[in-house]
Parts: C-alpha cells; sequence; structure tokens
C-alpha cells in the first residue's frame, strides 16, 4: 500500500468512527428519554397526587415512576445519590437543614401543596383536659419539632423562650405548669403513638393515613399565620438537574388546573394546591 492510500484508509477510517459517535448521540438521548423520571415521595396522600400527575404525564411523553419511602430521610438521601430524579415531601427549611448538615448539592424548585399538621388525641377533645404529667409526642427533627412546640404553647399547655417561635426546641420550654413529658418520635410514627400518649403533633400525610381529621385536631396548624411557609411543600432536585427539561415538564404538568382538581375533590380542603 502506498503512502497515498494509506493515508486514504486512515481518512475513511476516521470518517467513519467519526460518523457512528454522531449516531449514536441521539441513541443515547432516546435511551435517556426512555427511562421513566423517578420521583420520591413518602408513603400516603402525596403520592396519590405525583401518580394522578403521572397520568397526565404519560399521556405527554413523559413517564414518571412514583417512589414511596417510609421516612423523611430516605428521599433527600436517594435524590442525592442519583437514584431518583425529583422528590416531593418537605418544606424548604427542612430541605435545607438536611442539606446543611448532610452536606446534600440539593435545590428547591417550585411549591406543590399546602399540607397543615395538627394536635391530634385519641383520648381528649380538648387540650385543657389533658391531665398532669401526661406525655405529649413531637416529631424528632428540629423544623418539625419546633412547628408542634408552637402548637403546643398556643394549646396553653406549655410557653416557649419570647421570639423563638418556630425554631423552637424542647430546651426553649421555660414553663410547663402540668409537668407533661415531652417526648421526641420519628414523624411516621407519630399517629400510631397516639395509642401511648396524651396528644401528638402529626403531619397532614400520616393524619390522612391513620384516618385523623384535620377539622377535629385540638389544635389545627391553619390556626398559625406564621406557619404557612412550614406546610407549603415543594419540589427538590440535584442541583445539577435543576434546569433538567423533564424534570420542568412534569411540575408544569404537576401544577396544572386538573391536578388541583383532583386535590380539591380528593382530600376536600385538608390538602390544598400550592398554586
Amino acid at each position: 500500500m502506498t503512502a497515498l492510500s494509506r493515508f486514504r484508509f486512515l481518512s475513511l477510517a476516521a470518517s467513519g468512527l467519526l460518523l457512528a459517535s454522531f449516531a449514536a448521540a441521539p441513541l443515547a438521548q432516546s435511551a435517556t428519554n426512555d427511562k421513566p423520571l423517578k420521583i420520591g415521595v413518602s408513603a400516603g396522600p402525596y403520592g396519590d397526587i405525583l401518580r394522578e400527575a403521572a397520568k397526565l404525564s404519560e399521556k405527554q411523553g413523559l413517564k414518571a415512576e412514583i417512589i414511596e419511602f417510609t421516612d423523611w430521610n430516605q428521599p433527600n438521601a436517594a435524590l442525592d445519590a442519583g437514584d431518583i430524579d425529583l422528590n416531593n415531601f418537605q418544606h424548604k427549611f427542612y430541605l435545607a437543614n438536611q442539606s446543611k448538615a448532610r452536606n446534600y448539592k440539593l435545590v428547591a424548585l417550585d411549591d406543590s401543596i399546602l399540607v397543615p399538621g395538627g394536635i391530634h388525641s385519641r383520648k381528649y377533645t380538648k387540650a385543657a383536659d389533658i391531665p398532669n404529667g401526661a406525655k405529649i409526642a413531637i416529631p424528632n427533627d428540629p423544623t418539625n419539632g419546633g412547628r408542634a412546640l408552637v402548637l403546643f404553647e398556643k394549646a396553653g399547655l406549655i410557653k416557649l423562650k419570647p421570639d423563638v417561635g418556630i425554631k423552637a426546641t424542647v430546651q426553649d420550654v421555660v414553663d410547663n405548669p402540668k409537668k407533661l413529658q415531652i417526648v421526641e418520635i420519628d414523624a411516621a410514627q407519630l399517629a400510631r403513638s397516639l395509642d401511648d400518649v396524651a396528644a401528638a403533633f402529626v403531619s397532614s400525610n400520616y393524619a390522612y393515613l391513620a384516618g385523623l381529621d384535620l377539622n377535629k385536631a385540638l389544635v389545627p396548624e391553619t390556626s398559625n399565620p406564621d406557619a404557612k411557609p412550614y406546610f407549603t411543600l415543594l419540589f427538590a432536585a440535584r442541583e445539577d438537574r435543576k434546569d433538567d427539561p423533564r424534570i420542568r415538564k412534569f411540575i408544569e404538568i404537576y401544577r396544572s388546573q386538573p391536578v388541583k382538581d383532583f386535590i380539591n375533590g380528593k382530600f376536600k380542603g385538608s390538602i390544598q394546591a400550592a398554586w
């Protein structure tokens, strides 16, 4: 083979490789788009809403798989690890707290739903009836524990340091006239704890699963105007995926009138659309 022939052969080979790489790129992109968008959520009604949105998104060519977790720690861990693409179960303060504590690279996107919690009891119909020395239960994570303590203060059962507000911890209780025992429990277990405690703060998703009615709560969180940011849930994604068009498309479909109608019809005001 002459030098010129070898040059032509190598040029053709290189061209073939280049064309092959260009041809493979759309195939790889297509394979990525064919995979369902994985969306994490805590078990309960939040998942019902996501599944309704997923039905609509599939009609528009975007498949979504809803993955339920049994506690509030797993969805952010899975998101940061890249095991899921998006999650929807938390407010912005919980996201910020976990991201800082665990060095997650996660960002808040659009709001999704309003999910007020409340103080519930299976034994008493009025907070004033809770006896001396009884146990009351709050979530064991900092941001939601503060929400609970503010409501127990509103119920007249404890008093917190001035101006501590929703950032309160058990150490901020300055007056406890009934000498109540404040028990910190994983949020997913609070509804179950009602058989063992006088009252507990239960978030709306777990209250719904346990058949608890917010309208019958000793103190509903809607009675505290400062609490709204703490019961406004949002979508979260990894920083490097925040502008992913598939993620943005799903959120747009979720925040649509058909999904709002589904929320209003199914939950009758106990859960509300945030848009």
